[in-house]
């Protein structure tokens, strides 16, 4: 019996070593795999419906892919791609695209939404974000996105009490003009947020300021752009404000060319021009800022750590610093100590909840209609 059983233990301890020794090779093939995974860079691509050069939120976009790879190296691949202004082409382009070996893919504006989602559907595997515009999470559709909105009418209700303080307080001179002006890409409830937030901010300066209000129905024709604006500029407006992307490249040309002065948006367009174009730079007293390089960077950062909110809509706004006014340079040289303090405690009274500022989103036809009469000089 002793000696069955040394046989009986030595031939199992044999075999136990033979399975060991088979899964060996396995093991390390598999701890090389998990390895690589760990150590292989994650992907992102931020496909672009326009092109970039637009020196506001396209390139903001840029700055914010940049700013990623600056900050991850090589544990992180980047690409930015144009589709054109061809709108016929984007959701192939985007669905050729989350084909791809794509970790994260990045779009923006409420014209790439309905792609965005259908797309995204299809591919439940790729994870998506989409600034700038928004996607229903209805009965848990789009469980595979991340909707970033910006709270737009906080940062217009600051650039309109700057430009009515500038018109009150003299700094602007009236034969420059005692109007505000706005031009708008298009007539649309985003483009409408930035008019809401504007108007209340320079009825708190000065009530019942008038406002010139153009809408260019394009976002991507500076030359339409300069003819509204100028228009506007030789019938009263001494400042205006433009949300019209490239558009709006056109009101600030406008401004140059009749000594007036713009308000930019998105990007600080003052320190975009600066070095190329000092004269049109000089023109421009702040910009609305979305600072969408940092909420990029912002969203990456959450995607890393595996904490992007999927199947949610985020709004952002002055309290988590996504959008502002740019305050160096001209803004800094002409706006009054005291005009300063004022749009300052407004800012805080908005971070703190004790100043709600009005929103262009879900205003009916018809209370917008008498928004824009009431406005009308």
């Amino acid at each position: 019996m002793n000696t069955r059983r040394h046989t009986l233990l030595h031939l199992l301890r044999g075999t136990a070593a033979l399975a060991l020794a088979s899964r060996l090779p396995a093991a390390r093939a598999m701890g090389a795999m998990g390895a690589t995974r760990a150590t292989a860079p994650q992907r992102v691509i931020f496909v672009i419906n326009g092109t970039l050069g637009d020196k506001s939120f396209f390139d903001m976009g840029a700055a914010g892919m940049q700013a990623i790879k600056a900050r991850y190296g090589a544990g992180v691949e980047t690409k930015i791609l144009e589709m054109g202004t061809e709108r016929s082409r984007w959701q192939a382009t985007l669905d050729d695209v989350a084909d791809r070996d794509w970790d994260l893919i990045v779009a923006c504006t409420y014209e790439m939404a309905e792609m965005v989602s259908d797309v995204a559907d299809s591919h439940p595997d790729k994870n998506f974000v989409l600034f700038d515009g928004v996607v229903s999470y209805a009965k848990g559709a789009n469980r595979n996105i991340n909707s970033i909105a910006y709270k737009q009418n906080e940062a217009a209700y600051l650039a309109g009490m700057l430009a009515a303080g500038l018109l009150r307080d003299g700094v602007l001179p009236a034969s420059q003009g005692t109007q505000l002006g706005f031009l708008g890409g298009m007539d649309i409830p985003l483009i409408n947020d930035f008019l809401v937030g504007y108007a209340a901010g320079a009825r708190a300066v000065t009530p019942g300021i008038k406002i010139q209000v153009a809408y260019a129905g394009n976002f991507n024709d500076a030359a339409k752009g300069k003819e509204l604006a100028l228009a506007q500029f030789r019938s009263g407006v001494g400042i205006g404000l433009q949300v019209a992307g490239q558009t709006g490249l056109g009101l600030l040309a406008a401004a140059k060319d009749t000594g007036k002065y713009a308000i930019g948006a998105n990007s600080d367009q003052e320190s975009v021009f600066l070095a190329s174009d000092p004269v049109l730079a000089s023109r421009i007293v702040t910009s609305v800022l979305k600072r969408v390089d940092t909420t990029l960077l912002r969203a990456y950062a959450l995607e890393r750590a595996g904490q992007l909110p999927l199947g949610k809509l985020e709004a952002l706004g002055l309290a988590e610093n996504a959008v502002g006014l740019a305050e160096q340079g001209n803004m800094a040289r002409m706006c009054p100590p005291e005009l300063k303090r004022q749009i300052e405690a407004s800012k805080r009274a908005v971070i703190s909840g004790q100043l709600r500022v009005p929103t262009g989103f879900g205003m009916s036809t018809a209370a917008l209609a008498q928004l824009r009469a009431s406005l009308r000089p």
